[in-house]
């Protein structure tokens, strides 16, 4: 019987559910924005970052959480005597400024939200000091601000022995052209742009397989590499990518920050649409390795991990070769992937190599 995401603790159902479940209550809200001189631009819910409109530009919000990817590098440092944090640091700004960039905004400041069961959490000098480096680093990468956070002590809702980091961000976008707002077209080529690993998605899942295997973290890849080592790769950034796509003039149609639900998220625009993938990469010995322990066939892998692609870009066809010049200048590996085709009403990923299909119905978001 193979270990499942929802096995392991998460079911996606459940909690896209209360996501929709929110959105309507928080539709009732909007009227506190016009006292402010501000409204809610259509279709912005359900998207990777909140918008607020104003007759000169956007405002951007994301609020996002790391998950429990620090308590591999608990483990980590436990059983090798070294500390990951900076790059738990740098996870933490990561997963929330590439939900940000998603709808074309920059990002201008970024918040920490590090809460603790105890605060002898922070009697670890070095480790805390490795966080708040990685997590200024990252901002660094981001081109935003660290512009603050909040510190609770949450004895009896968070364990003692460990953190809970997260955080949130705001963004401009300027001038208002600049929005991206799901235009997607027929025949628009699709461009990934690789992932460093597992990066901030599956964590849970990761650290059950660490649980149940006879060498646990210390489990050797087929590259020589450590699992708990490759696990703690620090995520990519791509906010370098859409602020020279913007520079560039680059039209850019869509984009997807491919975490939770794996390549499923790729048809996260709400206009049906088939995201046809004919160039698959392959994935990094670490997903190799979580197949084979937890027993998930590729279509399972395929709609819970990255499997190697971090970012998805949606352009025409005839700004594809700039786009992926784009990439490359900023140093992500990139490639087009596919191509976005009209089927009637249909929506649906079809990763044509591996002869997967993900209907609508696998990703309900709105």
């Amino acid at each position: 019987m193979s270990l499942t995401y929802e096995a392991a603790g998460v079911n996606y159902d459940r909690l896209d559910a209360f996501k929709r479940a929110c959105q309507q209550a928080a539709r009732t809200t909007i009227g506190a924005l016009y006292s402010h001189g501000y409204r809610e631009p259509a279709s912005v819910r359900g998207e990777s970052a909140y918008l607020i409109e104003s007759d000169q530009d956007y405002l951007a919000h994301v609020e996002e959480g790391l998950g429990t990817k620090n308590l591999v590098a608990d483990a980590m440092q436990r059983l090798t005597g070294r500390c990951y944090y900076h790059a738990i640091g740098i996870d933490t700004v990561a997963t929330i400024v590439n939900d940000l960039i998603t709808c074309g905004a920059l990002p201008i400041s970024v918040a920490m939200h590090a809460a603790v069961g105890d605060s002898e959490w922070f009697a670890d000098p070095h480790r805390a000091s490795e966080l708040a480096r990685g997590f200024a680093d990252g901002c660094r990468q981001s081109q935003a601000v660290w512009g603050g956070g909040e510190t609770p002590t949450l004895k009896g809702i968070v364990e003692k022995e460990t953190i809970v980091l997260a955080g949130s961000a705001i963004g401009k976008i300027f001038p208002k052209n600049r929005r991206i707002v799901g235009n997607i077209q027929d025949e628009d080529a699709i461009v990934f742009l690789a992932s460093s690993g597992v990066q901030t998605n599956g964590l849970t899942l990761c650290r059950k397989i660490a649980d149940q295997h006879p060498q646990g973290y210390l489990a050797e890849l087929s590259d020589g590499r450590l699992y708990g080592e490759a696990l703690l790769d620090p995520s990519v950034i791509y906010v370098d990518f859409v602020r020279t796509c913007q520079d560039r003039s680059i039209p850019l149609h869509y984009l997807v920050h491919v975490t939770g639900h794996g390549w499923r998220k790729l048809m996260r625009a709400t206009d049906p649409f088939v995201y046809r993938i004919e160039e698959v990469p392959s994935p990094q010995p670490v997903f190799d390795f979580i197949a084979r322990a937890s027993g998930l066939d590729a279509k399972q892998m395929y709609a819970t991990f990255n499997m190697g692609v971090g970012f998805a870009a949606y352009v025409p066809e005839s700004a594809c070769e700039q786009t992926l010049q784009a990439a490359r200048d900023c140093g992500h590996t990139a490639w087009r992937a596919g191509t976005v085709v009209r089927e009637g009403t249909r929506k649906a990923v079809h990763i044509r190599p591996l002869d997967l299909i993900y209907e609508a119905e696998t990703l309900q978001l709105r």
